[in-house]
């Protein structure tokens, strides 16, 4: 498969990147800083430097022409503000949404947060300070948007995002208890949702758990 990545330098996308190059697939990640290229060509992924906060609609679907999915995988990252949870986890998901129907990708797997629908109406759940609210308002109205799209979307809140080697046992579902996840396994189990297409129109929340990652897609 062709697989386009937005946000391809960030923790999640290197090692997806990597886990997909190695399987076979033809793996193309945005970033936008051309700092990052030889780090994405040392795991075989095609670096494409595209500013999402700035690229329009046309030069986003001439990337995604001929492929088979693309994930989003972008955000703006610690120690940025308001304005830029909404420019990156809103409008740069938005716009890599519209070049994907677009260009008619079939696939799109959308890397949102656990906690996104608790800000549903504007709500503001306690001991959630402004950046964080803007995020999951941002990380809310992103999955919104994709959700009216004529696209093959799957949506998957991971929770607190850990580093250190996967574990290869999670638990996926609707609505799972928070906790927290190794990248690794939000990698390996996008990877999944991928080559599932059943799994089209679902919105996935995941967390560690016990259940082998191919058992708990099943499920889903």
């Amino acid at each position: 498969m062709r697989i386009v990545i937005a946000g391809g330098h960030g923790k999640i996308a290197l090692i997806l990147g990597r886990m997909l190059h190695d399987r076979g697939d033809d793996v193309v990640g945005i970033i936008r800083n051309p700092a990052h290229v030889d780090d994405l060509r040392g795991i075989g992924v095609t670096p494409a430097v595209l500013d999402l906060e700035t690229a329009d609609v046309e030069a986003v679907t001439r990337l995604l022409a001929g492929a088979d999915a693309t994930v989003f995988a972008a955000g703006a990252g610690p120690g940025s503000g308001a304005a830029r949870k909404d420019s990156v986890d809103r409008a740069s998901s938005v716009l890599l949404a519209e070049a994907a129907e677009k260009a008619g990708v079939p696939r799109f797997v959308q890397v949102s947060s656990i906690g996104a629908d608790s800000v549903a109406d504007g709500a503001r759940p306690d001991g959630v300070d402004d950046v964080f609210h803007a995020y999951l308002l941002a990380k809310l109205a992103a999955e919104d948007d994709l959700r009216t799209r004529d696209l093959g979307w799957t949506i998957l809140r991971p929770g607190a995002l850990i580093d250190g080697p996967g574990t290869g046992q999670v638990r996926l579902a609707p609505s799972v208890n928070r906790g927290s996840v190794p990248r690794a396994d939000v990698a390996a189990v996008i990877v999944a949702l991928l080559d599932a297409p059943g799994t089209a129109k679902k919105v996935l929340e995941l967390v560690g758990g016990n259940t082998e990652i191919a058992a708990a897609i099943r499920r889903a």
